[in-house]
């Protein structure tokens, strides 16, 4: 190595043999930062102790005299001013049996270490160990005396070591409620049939840009970037949950006709008031398209999932949640279809967001081109929703008395929504009013102009006795007429 003028040839009668040692972090830093890995900048990486530069300046120096009958001047050079320290760790046979359960004597420790070529002298119960300059793995302090304790146990063999219970107090067992919801939460997204994703925590601001407004200057300092990027796809801390899901979904689109995907992971936002670093907030992110059934031999349904599967989906997390009062409303978001787009209100807090993916934002994936299904994603507030979740809940009885089953068929305006209804039939009903399920929705021109039709199922039973006619009759009469006063619903003919 070297240039003509310093290279070794046929004419070369004296030759400098040099040995260094190199600061590990220095060399881990340069050879990443320069991309010019070699053979002695992983060693030195790794970190080589500095002895043993001159045992190899020596051992060179040997094979020198050996091989090419040179001969070797006296004496070496050593310029060595930060000498390395080396660790002295002392253990006791007491610490031993403490930490290894086991009762081994002070020479019998002294000879187990010497077989490492530690430089070991015994003092009474204590025994004092010198390590050699190859282990840098020996630590000094309380560090060093249990790495030369597990010393001990290798070469005294895990196999002699015998078992033994426990012969201590249990610790309390203390639950973890936050992450004992967000399991159950888990369960129940399986249950209703969709698979979890698990997806890198970095994105680009382009792809979530997709969501929003696709082909918009994306403003890159609501972003956190990462200090040392594997790769510019993985340079930004993401912002939804959702986006992440849709990429997973984009890529499956091509190898199957049914997509149920969910996530539950942390975004990141900046922040000014923690420290310099971001805040993590959870979230919880859905996406389902494609049919609405695998094919199988048992099924042949092809049709498509809709915004209502969704809404079902969402329906059975919340009521598994045991989660009260939830409500969907109407709403509009960029990323859903105007009149395809709802949010989940749960005691009055928004926890979430739900719909059919804009037109715009559809066409700004890579879908195939057989694939022609609507894609319905909904994002939530995985804080909010898991602090809502009630500890406990109360149960009923299975019900001894029959029930009085009824169908209830209103004709109201387009413009007021089914749960407004079901929500005035059900305060009206009281306790005597066990279920209401809308099962119809019928439009017609028959109707009236901006007239709808909504057909519920009512369940009237009481839970001490078996209701009569007349109570049902003036229970039903007091519903219609109510709905009429509030909402102007008729009765269809």
């Amino acid at each position: 190595m070297g240039g003509s003028d310093t290279e070794v040839n046929d004419n070369t009668t004296n030759v400098l043999v040099e040995g260094a040692a190199w600061n590990m972090i220095n060399i881990r830093k340069t050879a990443h930062a320069q991309n010019l890995p070699s053979e002695a900048s992983y060693r030195f990486s790794r970190g080589v102790h500095p002895a043993m530069a001159e045992r190899g300046v020596r051992r060179c120096l040997e094979a020198i005299q050996a091989w090419g009958n040179g001969t070797v001047a006296p004496g070496l050079v050593d310029n060595y001013p930060l000498p390395a320290k080396t660790p002295v760790v002392e253990i006791t046979p007491a610490d031993v049996t403490r930490w290894l359960g086991i009762s081994v004597p002070a020479a019998k420790i002294a000879d187990l270490l010497k077989r490492l070529e530690f430089s070991v002298t015994v003092n009474g119960e204590t025994i004092r160990a010198v390590c050699p300059d190859h282990r840098l793995d020996i630590g000094e302090g309380i560090t060093g005396k249990a790495d030369l304790i597990e010393e001990v146990a290798r070469v005294y063999g895990y196999d002699n070591i015998p078992e033994a219970r426990l012969a201590d107090v249990l610790p309390p067992q203390k639950g973890n409620p936050t992450l004992e919801k967000e399991e159950r939460l888990r369960d129940l997204l399986v249950a209703l049939g969709l698979q979890e994703t698990i997806n890198y925590r970095w994105t680009t601001p382009e792809k979530e840009g997709r969501l929003n407004d696709p082909g918009a200057k994306t403003d890159l300092s609501s972003y956190i970037r990462m200090a040392n990027p594997l790769s510019y796809d993985r340079t930004f801390l993401r912002h939804s949950v959702l986006a992440s899901v849709l990429d997973v979904a984009e890529h499956n689109s091509r190898l199957r006709n049914r997509l149920a995907f969910f996530e539950i992971g942390p975004i990141f936002l900046p922040s000014d008031a923690n420290a310099g670093l971001p805040d993590e907030l959870r979230r919880l992110g859905l996406v389902l398209s494609g049919t609405r059934e695998p094919a199988g031999w048992q099924s042949a349904d092809t049709e498509p999932m809709d915004f209502f599967d969704l809404k079902g989906v969402i329906d059975g997390m919340v009521h598994g949640l045991r989660l009260p009062d939830v409500r969907f409303e109407p709403t509009e978001h960029p990323t859903f279809h105007p009149g395809k787009c709802a949010r989940v209100l749960v005691s009055g807090k928004q926890i979430g967001v739900f719909g059919e993916l804009h037109p715009r934002v559809r066409e700004s994936y890579d879908w195939p081109s057989t694939f022609k299904a609507a894609v319905l994603g909904a994002e939530f507030d995985l804080d909010l929703l898991l602090t809502l979740i009630p500890p406990l809940y109360q149960t009923e009885n299975l019900p001894t008395f029959p029930p009085v089953l009824e169908d209830l068929a209103l004709v109201v305006d387009e413009t007021i929504p089914a749960d407004k209804v079901e929500a005035l039939i059900r305060q009206t009903g009281g306790k005597l009013l066990a279920g209401v399920r809308l099962f119809d929705v019928f439009r017609s021109e028959a109707l009236g102009a901006g007239k709808k039709s909504l057909a519920y199922s009512l369940t009237y039973q009481a839970p001490d006795r078996t209701l009569k006619d007349d109570e049902v009759k003036s229970l039903r009469n007091k519903i219609i007429k109510r709905l009429d006063m509030e909402l102007g619903a008729k009765l269809r003919a």
